[in-house]
């Protein structure tokens, strides 16, 4: 067991820094190849960060362990609206009041019902991966438009103060980072990333099967939690800056890539079969979490350290039903 759980936590590590690095070597691979900083954002970012839940996933399929790959993407989606926003509301509130959010929240209720009714029709075969791929596409394109549309206006409005200042900051962008730290940063994403993934697989299969849990367990409790950490750091350190559209932002950007791009890529290396347990509670649990978001989406209520305290602690209840 001691050996598992260190294999689990060197895999897991292994997972953030390579998705860390790949994201850092690809954003400034494409803008020094010229690729301007908002297709780079909508793009490269955006899978990059995803890159281990996308690998945990295909190779849960290739094993043949669907429930750790259903469990990563349901359990990342229930933990990202339940912790990581529940955590920094508890720290320091988050003032969902200054950012209007409506649209993608609206995308990602949208995405949330399709995928379930893909799994009520399961098992997840490549036609329904084609058709999640489909509906991402729609999502990307609905938001690089915003976005343009966002960024002329923006930049019109502040001409007069500071023409030079139009062009959006890239996560991971450094101006200075030379040719060969871009391809080592590349190098060491690309072989950290299946690395990190065989190890966290293997190790959590080997754990589910020590303590008599099923696969589908670690997949929404371990795996899950851990492949959320990067969205967490990133939603504390917006709500510590009083960024709340980029605390909101990335948790209904990363819930709808789960959906989408993660078991609709790993639908092309196997069919995916829905363990009975996810259709029958976890999935709803994943949809009532989503709709949980109304008020502070829609009527732009505060979620403040009283909301924060709930949140944590039905993230708790439901890891307790899980594991109990």
């Amino acid at each position: 067991m001691a050996s598992d759980l260190l294999h689990a936590g060197l895999g897991l590590a292994l997972l953030l820094l390579a998705g860390d690095s790949l994201v850092k070597g690809a954003v400034n691979l494409s803008l020094r190849l010229g690729v301007p900083a908002l297709i780079v954002s909508l793009t490269i970012v955006a899978f990059g960060t995803s890159a281990p839940e996308l690998l945990i996933s295909i190779k849960a399929v290739l094993d043949d362990s669907p429930g750790i790959a259903m469990g990563n993407v349901v359990g990342s989606n229930i933990a990202n609206v339940l912790m990581v926003l529940g955590i920094p509301a508890l720290m320091t509130g988050i003032r969902t009041d200054e950012c209007d959010t409506r649209r993608t929240y609206a995308l990602m209720i949208g995405a949330t019902l399709i995928f379930l009714f893909v799994c009520l029709i399961g098992p997840i075969t490549w036609i329904h991966g084609i058709a999640l791929m489909l509906v991402l596409g729609f999502v990307l394109v609905d938001a690089f438009l915003s976005a343009r549309k966002h960024r002329r206006d923006a930049a019109e409005a502040a001409r007069c103060a500071a023409p030079d200042a139009t062009e959006d900051e890239v996560e991971g962008a450094d101006p200075s980072l030379g040719w060969f730290k871009i391809c080592m940063f590349l190098v060491l994403g690309l072989l950290g990333l299946p690395l990190g993934a065989d190890l966290l697989v293997d190790a959590s299969i080997s754990i589910a099967r020590e303590i008599g849990v099923s696969e589908t367990v670690i997949g929404l409790t371990l795996v899950a939690v851990g492949t959320s950490l990067p969205e967490l750091a990133t939603t504390v350190m917006a709500a510590l800056r009083r960024q709340a559209d980029v605390a909101m932002g990335n948790v209904i950007g990363s819930n709808m890539f789960n959906l989408l791009a993660i078991i609709g890529m790993a639908s092309f290396f196997g069919d995916i079969a829905v363990p009975p347990e996810m259709l029958r509670f976890d999935l709803w649990v994943m949809l009532g979490a989503a709709l949980l978001l109304i008020p502070f989406v829609v009527w732009r209520v505060a979620l403040g350290r009283a909301w924060g305290a709930v949140f944590f602690l039905l993230y708790a209840a439901y890891a307790g039903v899980l594991l109990l």
